[in-house]
């Protein structure tokens, strides 16, 4: 693959919120050693170039001159998991060339993410991809369709509202608990992650000065990386009443099916607290506290449309923005098309680069060579690296060189 990254040649393999169970996540879930032991299996499964990043909502391989690749990365994510290949089939999705290469922008601007909008997925590919970096496993193919995709996600960013919606509910967050609570140094936090959403909140409130955060979540590698990642404590699920009985703040982002925070459960941690107050915020897309929490004594709880609504964010403006942020999509999914290589010259490696190097050995090898015959060798060498039905498919479909300047 040429430096323009052409678009046949790129494949995502992966599991998202939108394909597998939590609990299949949470098994190819991987830290940076586990991601940097992966790449190294990549490697000796015959792949040059590819990258990966593991979330809470998501793992995903991006390789490209990949080949028929993708039932080893599949092998791979199964052998992770634990999992019978033919089991894990059924919740991985499968991408090549175009398909793959939007897929890849729509989940850097955070357009594919369970609360749309969500501010770190773009890093975590650019961690991904800083890793691959590293092992030796980036080239110019990788590097940029990376490139356009971190590109298109800042166009999404600066020109839509879409980025805006999570920020404004963090600090919606942020002062409903200074409402509740007043002075937050004296407080203690509690973050369930499972969702960048929860964890934008929990920083927007850490960051106001909360006396301290405990991580808790459903793996124990991601608590201790998030609570590394804070400064903070981390503790084990097991221990979730006790956790919430001396919690002044909780957020909750599971996103499991199935209501972690129930009635039962936090009625007896405000009996523990003797009435005092808590306030929870279920950042969890399906909600991780059950309704009748809301109905206790001394529980404050807010969902991510109740943030919303505070932030004078609605569903129907986060709607707009997302239609103008696929049309930014389509535009720069487009232009890297173009620049990867256009119909009538498929592959596209490197287009610029391959005519000027066809130019330069024209030139060197025929010195004497007038503008005429320079001219007619370059042609004849520039046809011959066209596949034979190139110029045809180009005629039929109206395409050209000249229309691509």
């Amino acid at each position: 693959m040429g430096a323009a990254g052409a678009s046949a040649d790129v494949l995502v393999v992966g599991a998202s919120h939108r394909s597998s169970a939590a609990a299949t996540r949470d098994r190819l879930f991987m830290e940076d050693a586990a991601n940097r032991a992966f790449l190294a299996a990549l490697s000796r499964a015959g792949l040059g170039q590819a990258a990966l990043w593991s979330t809470c909502a998501r793992t995903e391989v991006l390789a490209v001159d990949a080949g028929p690749a993708a039932a080893a990365i599949a092998a791979l994510l199964a052998d992770r998991a634990g999992m019978a290949e033919a089991e894990l089939a059924a919740e991985l999705y499968v991408k090549r060339g175009e398909e793959a290469v939007r897929h890849l922008f729509r989940v850097a601007s955070a357009l594919d993410s369970p609360v749309i909008g969500e501010t770190g997925i773009a890093g975590q590919i650019r961690d991904g991809h800083a890793l691959a970096q590293a092992a030796g496993m980036s080239g110019a193919g990788l590097d940029a369709v990376l490139d356009a995709a971190f590109a298109a996600a800042r166009r999404v960013r600066n020109e839509t509202a879409v980025g805006r919606g999570p920020a404004s509910m963090a600090a919606a967050a942020r002062r409903l608990a200074r409402d509740v609570h007043g002075d937050l140094a004296g407080c203690a936090g509690l973050m369930l992650i499972g969702g960048d959403t929860g964890e934008l909140i929990a920083d927007h409130i850490l960051a106001s000065g909360l006396g301290g955060l405990t991580v808790a979540a459903r793996l124990p590698a991601r608590a201790e990386a998030a609570a590394r990642r804070r400064g903070c404590h981390h503790a084990p699920l097991e221990a979730l009443p006790e956790l919430l009985a001396r919690s002044d703040v909780v957020v909750s982002a599971f996103g499991t099916g199935r209501h972690v925070l129930t009635a039962a459960l936090v009625g007896a941690a405000l009996r523990a607290r003797r009435r005092k107050p808590m306030v929870v915020f279920d950042a969890a897309v399906p909600g991780d506290v059950a309704p009748d929490v809301d109905a206790l004594d001394d529980a404050f709880v807010y969902g991510l449309a109740d943030l919303e609504r505070i932030a004078e964010s609605g569903l129907a403006g986060r709607g707009d923005a997302a239609a103008d942020a696929e049309a930014i999509i389509d535009r720069e999914l487009a232009r890297h098309m173009r620049e990867a290589g256009p119909p009538w010259c498929p592959g596209g490696d490197g287009r610029r680069a391959r005519f000027e190097a066809a130019r330069a050995e024209i030139l060197a090898r025929h010195r004497g060579a007038t503008a005429e015959e320079a001219t007619r060798r370059l042609v004849d060498r520039l046809l011959e690296t066209l596949p034979p039905d190139g110029l045809d498919r180009a005629a039929a479909s109206g395409a050209g060189p000249e229309e691509e300047r």
